[in-house]
């Protein structure tokens, strides 16, 4: 579609203009995500292409280093050619690959299928997260990062939703999910390209305080080098931290169901409700902590009190598993506060995470999101392929216990995050106050 779709920014937007820039930059963190959805085709697939779940589980993890390696590159790519300019026609291939996943009737062709959509999604990701950075202020980024993690999560309810009420209409048919799956993601991706923007290189260089107030201009000699960011323990606290933190939120969007069908008799539809009532809330929290979070300007008591409350509530699940029954209404209060716990030390960690590296330099920051975009689908290809194991071996209630240990350790990272523990005092008065606002 050549290269229309290229706007670039050399002032930076305010108001509206801003606010409907950065809606796009998390409506594509929903495309993205909702393009590598296949949980509820996933029975039927396996049925009909004869595959067993150990298969099925190996052909994931390839899928999954290969999103890994690639969101590495795409951060990198999208500091150094630009986030539009990759993102746009990434959004429009995963697309036309969505369509192409109904020619697969292999194990093969499904690997090299899976392979190239996590290739693809992997490098999408990294550019979308650059861009909530780039249109979000400080003063407000830990709200935009809490909207951008419902694409994730949103991508979860879309896929349900949308084969719930359509796999009957088409006999059941797997193929029909990803035709389906296509056309949404094309028409999107086309409404995204006609109204997103990018930055000038001079304008991603800046930290942004406010919409009206640039705090540094980012006047770094020389080259542009992604081993900077290793060079400070800062980021190496960050890169540790959220690996094992993740370990319990990638069990539960992976594995959630089943745990609470084989632990505690629940029927699939009631642990769906359960999981739902989890994600429900979570969702809820990311954007309200997130807003608490921007108001008093401080990102480091938010994820560790979160964090403490969704290892409690780990702790409770372990008991449990180990003891008599439990009502249904208490495992949906459990999962509750849990979705809470786990929302309320995500927006701020990831505005922290944003943060402190674009000290080190702004200009880095898809480089950083890279990186995190690695570890994601690391963590979740060590989760698939150990989980099973050790629940084989020992239990769900051990591999819970490994689960609380991870968020235990994300603790003490947390004090080498850079940041405040307590709100600062308001500088120069009522006018302060309103610029903060703004």
């Amino acid at each position: 579609m050549g290269l229309s779709y290229l706007r670039e920014l050399t002032e930076y937007p305010t108001g509206r203009r801003r606010m409907r820039i950065l809606t796009m930059a998390v409506l594509a963190s929903l495309i993205v995500s909702y393009e590598g959805q296949i949980a509820p085709a996933v029975p039927l697939l396996l049925d009909d292409l004869d595959l067993s779940l150990v298969t099925y589980g190996t052909i994931s993890a390839v899928g999954l280093v290969a999103g890994a390696l690639a969101g590495m590159l795409g951060g990198r790519l999208t500091d150094t050619v630009g986030r539009v300019r990759l993102l746009v026609p990434l959004l429009l291939v995963t697309a036309l690959m969505c369509y192409g996943m109904t020619l697969v009737g292999t194990a093969a062709e499904l690997l090299v299928a899976r392979a190239a959509l996590a290739v693809v999604d992997g490098m999408a990701v990294a550019a979308t997260a650059g861009l909530v950075r780039d249109f979000s202020p400080r003063m407000g980024r830990a709200q935009a990062f809490a909207f951008w993690t419902w694409g994730p999560v949103g991508a979860n309810f879309l896929a349900a939703a949308v084969a719930g009420m359509t796999l009957q209409l088409f006999d059941n048919s797997w193929r029909s999910q990803f035709v389906i799956m296509g056309t949404i993601s094309l028409v999107v991706s086309l409404v995204i390209a006609a109204n997103i923007a990018d930055l000038a290189p001079q304008l991603r260089a800046r930290i942004q305080q406010t919409e009206q107030h640039a705090l540094t201009a980012a006047q770094q000699a020389g080259p542009v080098r992604m081993r900077v960011l290793f060079q400070h323990r800062v980021v190496w606290a960050h890169v540790v931290g959220i690996s094992v933190w993740l370990v319990l939120y990638l069990t539960l969007s992976l594995f959630g169901q089943t745990m609470l069908v084989q632990t505690f008799g629940l029927s699939a539809a009631a642990a769906s409700g359960v999981m739902s009532c989890f994600w429900i809330v979570n969702l809820a929290t990311v954007v309200l902590v997130g807003r608490m979070s921007d108001r008093l300007q401080v990102r480091k008591p938010f994820a560790v009190g979160g964090t403490l409350l969704a290892a409690l509530l780990t702790g409770v699940l372990v008991v449990l598993m180990g003891g008599g029954g439990i009502a249904l209404w208490q495992l949906v209060g459990i999962g509750a506060l849990l979705g809470a716990g786990m929302g309320a030390a995500y927006a701020p960690w990831m505005a922290n995470f944003s943060e402190n590296t674009e000290d080190i330099d702004p200009r880095l920051q898809g480089s950083a999101w890279g990186v995190f975009s690695f570890l994601t689908r690391i963590v979740a290809m060590l989760v698939v392929l150990a989980l099973p194991r050790v629940v084989a071996t020992s239990g769900w209630s051990a591999w819970l216990v490994v689960a609380l240990l991870c968020l235990l350790v994300f603790l003490p990272m947390t004090v080498l995050f850079r940041g405040p523990w307590r709100r600062a005092a308001p500088v120069g008065g009522p006018a302060a106050e309103r610029e903060v606002q703004s």
